[in-house]
């Protein structure tokens, strides 16, 4: 596979990543920096682990699995973790997150995932074949993934999920009865814009009312950088403050 070498979070992270194909974008460091600290986490769709691997290089993490379907990826989420010094904090797994796993059930403090959330139905699929995996969504999807996060998020535990702000409905159906004390975060790229992503938080086993929080801008009205980004995407930083 023809990678480039890239770095992220101000350089902090150093990525070998397809040249073609699924790319690290600001998804997965919007996604680590929702997260909580945890001891054991699960990165499902982990790709070539940007989101994981952020994770451990802000010691918000003491050991994670990355799940990724795709042994490309998967081998390079690897590589990148030894390149960074976190090999010992990385379990590297291969395997399609709609079968059963060779991971513990009911043990992770915290799952994180960046399920596909294109329609398959209403969009042409990438001709590279590991873009065309990550991007592209069937409708039973996100409730899948959900139920995969269900069985191995321990109770209490935090499930952690970034997608499209048309996903809020499935997304709470699809939480029903698995989570609670949902938190809803959405993602603007500048003032006075839609939102174009949303973040969402939610407990497992906890009842508590489910809460839209002020969203993040990404941008200031003439396209540069907010403060609020920067801070979370060069320097790391926390977007919960937890």
């Amino acid at each position: 596979m023809d990678t480039t070498n890239d770095a992220i979070l101000g350089g902090r992270l150093k990525l070998l990543q397809p040249r073609e194909g699924h790319r690290a974008g600001h998804d997965a460091i919007l996604l680590a920096a929702a997260a909580p600290k945890a001891e054991m986490v699960l990165d499902l769709g982990a790709g070539v682990g940007t989101a994981g691997l952020a994770l451990l290089a802000r010691k918000a993490a003491s050991i994670v699995t990355f799940v990724e379907i795709d042994p490309a990826l998967s081998d390079l989420s690897s590589q990148n973790a030894a390149r960074n010094g976190l090999g010992n904090d990385a379990r590297i797994v291969v395997g399609d997150i709609t079968q059963d796993l060779p991971i513990q059930i009911d043990a992770y403090d915290l799952v994180i995932m960046n399920p596909p959330f294109n329609d398959e139905s209403g969009l042409q699929a990438s001709p590279n074949a590991s873009r065309a995996q990550a991007h592209i969504a069937a409708p039973t999807t996100v409730e899948r993934w959900i139920a995969r996060a269900s069985r191995h998020c321990k109770q209490g535990g935090c499930l952690t999920i970034i997608h499209r702000p048309e996903a809020t409905l499935p997304i709470l159906k699809s939480l029903e009865g698995r989570f609670g004390a949902i938190e809803l975060l959405p993602v603007f790229p500048k003032p006075d814009a839609g939102a174009i992503r949303l973040i969402v938080r939610a407990i497992k086993g906890r009842k508590t009312p489910t809460q839209m929080l002020p969203g993040i801008t990404l941008n200031d009205k003439d396209g540069k950088p907010s403060a609020a980004a920067e801070r979370i995407l060069r320097d790391g930083a926390s977007l919960f403050g937890d």
